[in-house]
């Protein structure tokens, strides 16, 4: 390692350092520099989609893992629906936090966090980056249908409910975006976003599902294994980003959290240059961080990338702006964090293998459909059932890449080709060939004796007034009123756009996401039909009250075993 004496004092700084870090790395196998970290060390890794492309070669990579330093805390972002890592190829079995607050039954969000736990802890990961217990507004870009609901005393019942059945499967579970990124209009993927309320306003809407869910599990011990902060500046608590704001940690420690706090990815715009992440690493820990997320390596040179945070923790430490001790007490955090997934894992009777994975995996995907099924719903105009010589139109007409999700996903598309054979599926289009395709739609277009007109169905997630999602989904309705929404955005900000449009609203799927299980749950309602919905969000009953958290228990219904 650059600049850095691994003999004596300097090997005790290295091995503190490793202890505070969470690195990403490239590839299917373990990278000399890691096994190295590992043996030295080092607190654990995240692994992002391109490091699990299946189950088998995630269960042999986290058996290295471990082989390599029992005491390595393995994590990922398995949140489901939209966001999936071990299930990235062919999509997530479950539908999602926003399906969950949409069905609102908390037995059900207990059931998919145990089941997903078991599959988590049968591939060998220790600790879910999840849940997510932001409040989510509707012009968020980032949060959406990653969150239960737009409800504080939704948004906490389910945490609590999710992070209980994550606990029951055998794994750890992380809360993010701590103060709440629910409220923000900006993507820290790209930018700092800045929350301006106060802190009362914080308290109520914010803080209240944190706090819930910090609430002592019924097995004794933590509601929450770790709290991962937001690069988000919440400027009632100070001028930095939560992340590197030492009064943010100061409030979850108030509110008696005694695990690790870990920061969001480091690689973020919202706080470096992607490239570097030597001095905001150093930083993070002065305000209070136990494990630095160092962030994705697609594309970099991971061992690099490492390295600039090593060697600046290191310089920290030489220069006394951080010291070992408050390094080692990091370290102890995580190392009782490993000790609960030990126990939790043994209750749970998991043990890590390959074919515990498969029948984990199925398990999943049977509490996933049973939801998915529960909670996509018909609504707007009676949907007349689609037989099965179909043969749909499909326009997708998202635009914006999900930067938590990876891609904007193809759910949709692959489940109505695998339903309708012959469906034609029109990949995205440009300003010119998306007015060829309009004027193909027109009636006047079509020419005499042609086949039969197909369905149309247009996918959508944020056709917000004055977008292109919008004004294209206008001419589309234009030229073919009798089409079909899959909208696989935010299902109550997707009731006020729907009703918005002028002219009576279109039939739409709320689908909740574009995980596997939305997508599949979306062709069989058009396979069905429905019967007419009202798309007004005032008549349509509300997924859970904005109590506050002090004024009920937040424990879930049947969900405290």
């Amino acid at each position: 390692m650059a600049g850095v004496d691994v003999a004596g004092e300097g090997d005790a700084v290295l091995r503190a350092v490793h202890g505070v870090l969470l690195p990403g790395f490239t590839g299917t196998r373990v990278p000399a520099w890691l096994e190295h970290a590992a043996r030295t060390g080092l607190a654990g890794v995240v692994l992002f989609a391109h490091n699990t492309p299946d189950l088998p070669t995630t269960v042999a990579l986290t058996r290295r893992l471990h082989e390599l330093s029992p005491d390595l805390v393995v994590a990922t972002d398995e949140e489901g629906g939209d966001v999936s890592r071990l299930e990235v190829a062919e999509g997530s079995s479950l539908p999602g936090a926003a399906a969950l607050g949409v069905l609102d039954d908390e037995r059900a969000t207990h059931d998919v966090g145990e089941a997903l736990g078991r599959l988590l802890a049968s591939a060998g990961v220790d600790l879910d980056l999840a849940p997510v217990l932001d409040v989510n507004h509707p012009d968020n870009p980032v949060i959406g249908v990653r969150a239960f609901g737009d409800s504080p005393w939704l948004v906490a019942r389910h945490g609590v409910a999710l992070a209980r059945g994550l606990h029951r499967g055998g794994v750890a579970a992380c809360a993010k975006h701590f103060p709440g990124h629910g409220s923000t209009t900006t993507d820290s993927h790209l930018t700092l976003p800045v929350v301006s309320d106060d802190l009362e306003v914080l308290e109520r809407r914010d803080l209240a599902p944190f706090v819930a869910a910090l609430a002592a599990d019924a097995d004794g011990g933590p509601g929450l294994d770790a709290l991962m902060t937001a690069h988000v500046v919440v400027e009632a608590l100070g001028p930095a980003p939560a992340s590197l704001e030492p009064a943010v940690v100061a409030l979850a420690r108030e509110r008696g959290f005694t695990g690790p706090v870990v920061t969001d990815a480091l690689d973020m715009r919202a706080v470096s240059d992607g490239a570097d992440v030597g001095e905001v690493a150093v930083r993070a820990v002065e305000a209070g961080a136990d494990l630095l997320c160092l962030g994705t390596t697609r594309g970099r040179d991971d061992e690099a990338l490492f390295r600039t945070a090593v060697d600046a923790l290191v310089a920290a430490v030489a220069a006394g702006r951080v010291t070992t001790d408050r390094l080692e007490a990091s370290a102890a955090r995580t190392a009782a964090l490993r000790e609960r997934v030990r126990t939790r894992r043994e209750d749970a009777g998991v043990v890590p293998g390959e074919q515990a994975a498969q029948r984990a995996r199925a398990a999943l995907a049977d509490v996933g459909e049973r939801v998915a099924r529960e909670a996509v719903r018909g609504s707007g105009p009676a949907w007349p059932p689609l037989g099965d010589g179909a043969r749909p139109e499909v326009v997708d007409l998202r635009v914006r890449l999900d930067h938590a999700a990876g891609r904007t996903a193809l759910h949709v598309q692959h489940a109505l080709t695998g339903r309708w054979p012959g469906t034609v599926v029109h990949p995205p289009l440009g300003d010119d060939a998306f007015a060829e395709l309009l004027a193909a739609l027109e009636p006047s277009g079509r020419p005499a004796g042609d086949e039969p007109v197909r369905p149309l169905v247009v996918v959508t997630r944020e056709p917000v007034p004055g977008s292109e999602e919008r004004a294209r989904l206008t001419d589309l309705r234009a030229v073919r009123p009798d089409l079909v929404v899959v909208h696989t955005g935010v299902p109550t900000a997707g009731r006020r756009w729907f009703t918005t449009l002028g002219g009576a609203p279109p039939a739409v799927v709320l689908a909740c996401g574009t995980g596997r299980a939305n997508a599949r749950a979306a062709v069989e309602l058009l396979a069905a039909g429905w019967d007419a919905h009202d798309l007004d969000p005032s008549a349509s009953p509300p997924a859970g009250d904005d109590r506050g958290t002090d004024q009920a228990d937040t424990t879930p219904k049947g969900a405290g075993r």
